[in-house]
């Protein structure tokens, strides 16, 4: 794949050395929780990767396919693995290309590409917005789940409202919150991996059990060319969304080691690809066997389309508590970075347990806060997923490739990277309309706070 020649330097102020490296920065460096610890194994990143990539939006794939059709879902599925797997091969690549230097962080990555203030202005508003809204999206997936388990194993009991489902669900994240690095939750991160290949395989196996509904019916769910196309275009941003997992790439490859004799690409590398097999076993029989067996008249989230076996239902609910709870800490680490860094680089505030106790606890009541109000799930999946997961995913690492490596033009690579930009560019323009049609229609029949 990489036959292009070595990438050109910049010399814009963004190659800091750490040999040039204050104490007082050394020690900064030490604190924040992405540069904090360089000690992972590359299981580690397999995990990682795994609970940042397979959330909430595997759980969507045969709602997004009962949209799509047949031909076109499979295609779009197919697709989006392959263009994933190839963009995050390049942020691993990307990641040391310049000797003596790492980019920890997607914006370093983006300031060194397009220079100082237009990198920050390009990726971190998309960065944030991938992660700040998968928080929030994970919320909602977390009191849903809480609530279908409390439904299913008391149905007699009182209704709750899924607002308190949400507090309880924040209640763990308000504890986790205060692991200090990547690599401080790497246990949490492993089970929440293992749950979501565990309640993935039960949504595909109880499809199977269940057989082919009666009524089954392979149309698209509108009746309306209108609805039908809106429905199209959220159900690509349900698709972007599943594949999310590139906005913390390289803040998980920031705790690798790294030497000139083992560069941290190898074993990041061997991680993603452990990652992506996972990925492949848990989206593809969950999208095609759940639309096969319910056809379009299948819910949202497809452990909601499944009822029986209660009890196995009620755990593979629980197993999705577990693992969005894995998945939240897994997105919330850059952005607590991103807090911290500010705070106390630019704002010369005193790293401090108490400065992350206040800006910790504060984000996450907020995303708790905005999770309540809106808890649109299939919505929020369409919108958020084509508005800023698409960028960071399917095309700015191929526009940083395409500046930094300068491959030949109508080449190999040059094609490639091309193909995926366009397409990348299309998700998102067209998906956040169909997905912010679906919050509207949702809207109308919402009360706040219920």
């Amino acid at each position: 794949m990489g036959t292009e020649a070595p990438p050109r330097t910049r010399n814009d102020g963004g190659d800091t050395h750490i040999t040039n490296k204050t104490k007082e920065q050394k020690a900064i460096d030490d604190w924040l929780p992405i540069t904090s610890s360089r000690n992972a194994k590359w299981w580690y990143s397999a995990f990682h990767n795994v609970t940042a990539m397979v959330g909430a939006g595997v759980l969507s794939l045969p709602s997004a396919m009962a949209n799509l059709g047949w031909g076109p879902g499979v295609t779009v599925l197919v697709l989006s693995w392959i263009i994933t797997l190839y963009t995050l091969w390049q942020m691993v690549e990307m990641h040391e290309m310049v000797p003596g230097k790492r980019f920890d962080r997607y914006h370093e990555l983006g300031q060194h590409a397009f220079g100082e203030k237009l990198g920050l202005y390009i990726v971190v508003p998309q960065q944030l917005i991938v992660q700040v809204g998968t928080n929030i999206v994970y919320m909602v997936t977390g009191g849903q789940s809480l609530k279908k388990f409390h439904d299913i194993v008391c149905p007699s009991c009182k209704s709750i409202k899924l607002t308190y489902f949400i507090m309880i669900f924040a209640s763990v994240q308000f504890v986790l919150s205060h692991l200090p690095s990547f690599n401080s939750m790497s246990g949490v991160s492993l089970a929440a991996a293992v749950m979501s290949l565990t309640y993935s395989t039960i949504a595909w196996t109880t499809s199977v059990a269940k057989g082919v509904q009666p009524d089954v019916d392979y149309g698209f769910r509108a009746s309306t060319t209108t609805g039908k196309v809106f429905n199209f275009l959220n159900a690509l941003g349900d698709v972007a969304f599943a594949y999310a997992g590139h906005s913390v790439v390289l803040e998980i490859q920031a705790t690798i080691p790294s030497t000139p004799e083992k560069p941290s690409k190898r074993a990041m590398w061997r991680g993603v690809l452990v990652a992506y097999i996972v990925v492949a076993l848990c989206y593809f029989p969950v999208a095609l066997i759940g639309y096969w067996t319910f056809g379009n008249s299948v819910k949202d989230n497809i452990l909601i389309s499944l009822e029986k076996p209660g009890w196995l239902i009620a755990l593979a609910n629980m197993f999705v508590v577990i693992h969005v709870i894995g998945g939240y800490q897994i997105y919330s680490m850059p952005v607590f970075d991103m807090i911290e860094t500010v705070l106390v680089k630019k704002m010369h505030c005193k790293p401090s347990f108490l400065l992350r106790f206040i800006a910790r606890n504060v984000y996450v009541a907020l995303t708790m806060f905005i999770g309540i109000t809106f808890p649109f799930f299939g919505g929020l999946l369409g919108f958020f997923g084509g508005f800023a997961f698409a960028p960071t995913t399917y095309f700015i690492p191929c526009v940083i490739w395409l500046l930094m490596y300068k491959p030949k033009r109508f080449g190999l690579s040059w094609c490639t990277n091309w193909i995926c930009i366009i397409l990348g560019v299309l998700l998102t323009v067209l998906s956040p309309i169909g997905g912010l049609r679906n919050i509207i229609l949702q809207a109308k029949n919402y009360h706040f706070y219920s």
